[in-house]
C-alpha cells in the first residue's frame, strides 16, 4: 500500500474551507487533480468524478469512476473511496483542523491493489505529491476568492 500525505494551512475557516471542498460542482473552476464530480457531498453518496490519472505517460489521461463519500462531516472531513476489484482501491481524504485564526488541510490518500503496486516510491514522490499540492494551493486560493 502507498500512503500519500500533504498538509497547508489556509486562512480561513474550517467551515470556509469545507465549503469549496463540498462544492463538487465547481470543481473544474479550480481543482487541477479532480477534473469533475457530481452530487451532493452525503456520508455515502455515490459521486461520479473524473480525475488526472498521475501514472499515465500520457499527458491530460483522465480517469472516470463513481466513488462513495466515506467521511462526510462538515468543517471536519471529507473521504471518499474508489475501487476496481482486485486492481485498485484507493481512499482519498481531507481532514480539516482549526488553527490560530486558519485551517490545517491534512490531505492524502491510500492506495493498495495490482495497480497500487507497480507504483514506486520515486513515482509517488515525483508524480503523486506535487499534484496533491497542488490541489492544497488551488484550494487555498479558491477559498480566498470566494471569500472564506
Amino acid at each position: 500500500m502507498h500512503r500519500i500525505r500533504t498538509q497547508a494551512v489556509i486562512a480561513a475557516s474550517p467551515e470556509a474551507v469545507w465549503a469549496v471542498l463540498a462544492d463538487f460542482a465547481r470543481y473544474p473552476q479550480w481543482n487541477p487533480l479532480n477534473l469533475e464530480a457530481h452530487g451532493a457531498a452525503v456520508l455515502g453518496a455515490r459521486i461520479p468524478m473524473v480525475f488526472r490519472n498521475l501514472a499515465s505517460a500520457k499527458p491530460g489521461a483522465t480517469i472516470s469512476q463513481t466513488v462513495t463519500l466515506v467521511d462526510c462531516e462538515p468543517g471536519k472531513a471529507l473521504a471518499w473511496a474508489g475501487h476496481v476489484p482486485l486492481l485498485f482501491r484507493g481512499r482519498h481524504h481531507f481532514t480539516l483542523e482549526a488553527v490560530g485564526g486558519g485551517t490545517r488541510v491534512l490531505h492524502g490518500e491510500d492506495l493498495a491493489g495490482v495497480i497500487a503496486m507497480t507504483f514506486s516510491k520515486t513515482q509517488i514522490a515525483r508524480d503523486f505529491v506535487p499534484a496533491y499540492e497542488a490541489v492544497n494551493l488551488a484550494l487555498a486560493a479558491r477559498v480566498a476568492a470566494v471569500g472564506g
